[in-house]
């Protein structure tokens, strides 16, 4: 987990155009890739930190898998961005689809990735998503992949927590890092929205390992959110209008690595 580090690190998502059997897919396979390296290309020309890749295009999404010419892609273009940039990476394959995600990662000489449904249980749009940390986890075990880290959403976005609502975010933070999480990832309700503020301060406060916020961040907020958290995952305001469905803009990137460099120079300096 070196490349979090004390930097307060800043990961900028790429969500992936449409896969091979989705809905939503529009070949060639190859143009997916090329895309995918362009937009990897200029997070790291904006001086972004890290890159995380998702598969948010896939909709409606599988519950906890993924088919084979999912895993086959994203390892394809996970690959590439990877050994293009140099960059630490990262990769999310939805709905849950962790194990798939790992698979992805070891093949591709990837970082980390990030895991929904690691503890408890709670209510997404693709059903119910039953906790999956000790299988995860040995999984990670029989692959070889341990040095590939962890991060878990805690109290997830576009879910109902009404399973768990009697143990607070903190409680839940506490737990999966009891579970062996390697970092709690932080939302807002849905794509875009603000994660609270208070309830970062509580779980920065509940858990030794590295929170990290998973939405909503801009340019206006990221200087609260660089004041508690470990590192910020910064996907829709990265985008042509600040809308997550649109191509990376560079000016937008650059001028919030601008921000973020001056707030780690005046938290260094504290």
């Amino acid at each position: 987990m070196n490349f979090l580090k004390d930097k307060k690190t800043i990961i900028g998502m790429i969500h992936v155009d449409p896969l091979p059997g989705t809905p939503k897919y529009t070949p060639p396979f190859s143009s997916i890739v090329v895309k995918a390296i362009r937009e990897a290309l200029l997070y790291k020309k904006a001086g972004i930190d890290v890159i995380g890749l998702e598969n948010m295009h896939d909709v409606p999404y599988l519950k906890q898998q993924a088919g084979p010419e999912i895993v086959a892609a994203m390892a394809v273009v996970a690959y590439e961005v990877k050994n293009t940039t140099g960059l630490p990476c990262g990769i999310q394959i939805l709905a849950g689809a962790n194990r798939e995600a790992l698979s992805v990662a070891l093949a591709a000489g990837l970082d980390f990735i990030r895991a929904e449904g690691f503890i408890f249980a709670h209510i997404a749009d693709e059903g119910i998503m039953d906790g999956c940390a000790g299988e995860l986890l040995r999984y990670r075990r029989q692959i070889g992949a341990d040095k590939i880290s962890i991060f878990t959403d805690i109290k997830k976005k576009h879910s109902s927590h009404s399973i768990t609502e009697d143990i607070d975010i903190a409680e839940t933070a506490y737990t999966a890092a009891f579970f062996l999480s390697d970092g709690v990832i932080v939302t807002g309700g849905k794509t875009g929205d603000s994660a609270d503020l208070e309830e970062v301060k509580k779980v920065k406060k509940a858990v030794n390992i590295p929170v990290l916020v998973g939405s909503g961040v801009t340019l206006e907020n990221v200087d609260s959110y660089l004041e508690i958290a470990d590192a910020l995952i910064v996907g829709s305001y990265f985008k042509q209008g600040g809308y997550w469905s649109y191509g990376v803009d560079f000016e937008r990137v650059k001028i919030f690595m601008d921000k973020v460099n001056e707030i780690r120079n005046h938290l260094t300096h504290k």
